[in-house]
């Protein structure tokens, strides 16, 4: 049953990782469409701007995904305490 779930939920990051990548095509695509009238209006220029926003966040949420979460939380656990300089002055 465990292995089962590995293989659902690796399918589902594959089906997430596919689909943030076509939303971060198709926000490429409408920026290159509106670049050419960015300057023209006001609203041009916002929505711009907004398209721009969503691409990054959407390859933000793409990072996200590529990292591997268990693997960071065993790093962190595992990581020799780092000594500050303030640290010093406690003892």
């Amino acid at each position: 049953m465990f292995i089962n779930h590995i293989k659902l939920s690796t399918v589902r990051f594959l089906v997430n990782k596919n689909q943030l990548k076509k939303q971060i095509l198709q926000k490429e695509l409408q920026i290159k469409k509106l670049h050419l009238h960015q300057s023209s209006t006001e609203f041009c220029n916002q929505l711009y701007n907004t398209l721009i926003l969503e691409k990054a966040i959407l390859k933000k949420e793409l990072e996200n995904l590529e990292k591997n979460c268990i693997l960071e939380k065993i790093k962190k656990t595992f990581s020799p305490k780092k000594t500050l300089i303030c640290d010093y002055w406690e003892k």
